[in-house]
């Protein structure tokens, strides 16, 4: 296991100290208890050659930890590592404590696939927590169906995928873009909308499924603008003075990475401010994560339409941000993504326990029904289709980089990644 050790909190508790105050969230996930190695003899719950031993299994942690995606992805690396911590201390899985192998993707899709076929064919991971851009999931996807290798995807993406070898964590387009367009245009009285992105898979089929909802299922609506740039693209002046010019009600931005600090610093700049609604910012890639490279006095008033925030007032959130706290420091923040991330680990380890084995097909056919009651986010549950029923909320951004919910739907929505008159 790669030796990062994590920040000293501000009263200096120790490692230890640190895990046993993740004890009580930790305990409330923890599904069988005091399970040991020597019940599940290592021949009988690993036949398929994957890296368990009697006393450990190894899993992978793969995301950008450099490049324009750093600024997103640390969060969740962070998370997992939480979650690995915490299940440790409860006993591992199986009997078995949980170490991790670590790779960079770098923001480059190749990469990605790179490392990926590294941690499956030589690690033999029993599983890769990992990913963040739909661009590099795609890129790892055959990786992972060719090898049959386990992926937790913690992003909210466009949808229009339902893989054996996936567990998506993250909300898929109809749980997050669709109710994010009624809520703007039911509470807003919004009609027409300017819809900007990042040039690649996620914001382009995420615009589609917005154009065909706002055209077709939204009466009297309309799209007025769409434009794409490329991922680390720092100069929108230009299609901030088409926004300008045709004045719509709304900016629907699925800007992603570093790209997001220039983008809202420039708008502000521009004499555009969330604050005053006229266009109103609704972002379904912001999270408390970005914020933090964009700096809250840039991009307070927006709206942004996610199922987890930080803000989120529920028992188990509070332990989870206290626990994510302690282990990374007080000034640390936990959006969407990161919290999605921690998940992974948690469903892994509840998967693996009904399965009673590491074995990836074994894993994969007791996942649907799983259900985490104490996921900082709420109630959770892994639908037949890999996805996770959830809420969706809609937050508005605040000066000191945190989101106000103004939204929450009534009900989980179930996941529909094919939804029909959207592809």
């Amino acid at each position: 296991m790669p030796d990062e050790t994590p920040k000293t909190n501000a009263a200096g508790l120790s490692r230890r100290q640190i895990l046993a105050g993740g004890t009580a969230l930790g305990a409330a996930l923890f599904l069988p208890k005091d399970l040991r190695a020597a019940d599940f003899p290592t021949a009988e719950i690993n036949t398929t050659g994957l890296a368990v031993t009697d006393d450990t299994v190894t899993i992978g942690i793969l995301h950008s930890v450099t490049g324009t995606m750093a600024i997103s992805e640390t969060g969740s690396v962070q998370a997992e590592k939480l979650a690995i911590e915490q299940i440790n201390a409860q006993g591992g899985i199986l009997g078995r404590k949980i170490e991790y192998i670590q790779e960079d993707g770098a923001s480059d899709w190749p990469t990605f696939a790179e490392k990926a076929r590294k941690l499956l064919v030589n690690d033999k991971v029993a599983s890769v927590m990992g990913c963040w851009t739909s661009a590099s999931r795609k890129a790892v996807l055959p990786v992972f169906e060719q090898h049959n290798g386990f992926l937790y995807y913690p992003t909210f993406y466009e949808g229009l995928e339902q893989s054996p070898n996936v567990i998506y964590t993250g909300q898929e387009a109809t749980q997050q873009i669709i109710a994010g367009l009624d809520w703007v245009n039911q509470t807003k009285d919004a009609k027409t909308f300017y819809l900007l992105g990042s040039d690649y898979i996620w914001p382009r089929t995420s615009n589609k499924i917005a154009r065909k909802h706002i055209e077709n299922f939204m009466e009297g609506c309309k799209v007025v603008g769409e434009e794409y740039y490329p991922l680390g693209h720092t100069q929108f002046n230009s299609v901030i003075n088409k926004i300008r010019l045709r004045k719509p009600d709304v900016i629907y931005a699925i800007v992603v990475g570093g790209s997001n600090v220039a983008f809202y610093k420039q708008l502000k700049a521009a004499g555009i401010d969330p604050t005053e609604e006229s266009p109103i910012v609704l972002t379904i890639s912001v999270t408390e994560d970005e914020i933090r490279g964009i700096g809250g006095e840039n991009i307070e008033g927006a709206y942004a339409c996610m199922k987890y925030f930080q803000s989120l007032e529920n028992e188990n959130n509070v332990k989870f941000v206290e626990e994510f706290k302690k282990m990374w420091g007080d000034d640390i923040v936990i959006g969407d993504v990161t919290q999605a991330a921690y998940l992974g680990p948690w469903l892994w380890k509840a998967a693996v326990e009904k399965a009673g084995s590491f074995d990836v097909d074994k894993v994969r056919a007791a996942s649907p029904g799983i259900e985490l009651t104490t996921a900082p986010e709420g109630y959770v549950k892994v639908h037949e289709n890999h996805h996770l029923w959830s809420k969706t909320r809609v937050g508005k951004a605040q000066a000191d980089g945190q989101y106000e919910v103004v939204f929450e739907t009534a009900e989980l929505v179930e996941p529909d990644p094919f939804p029909e008159g959207y592809q």
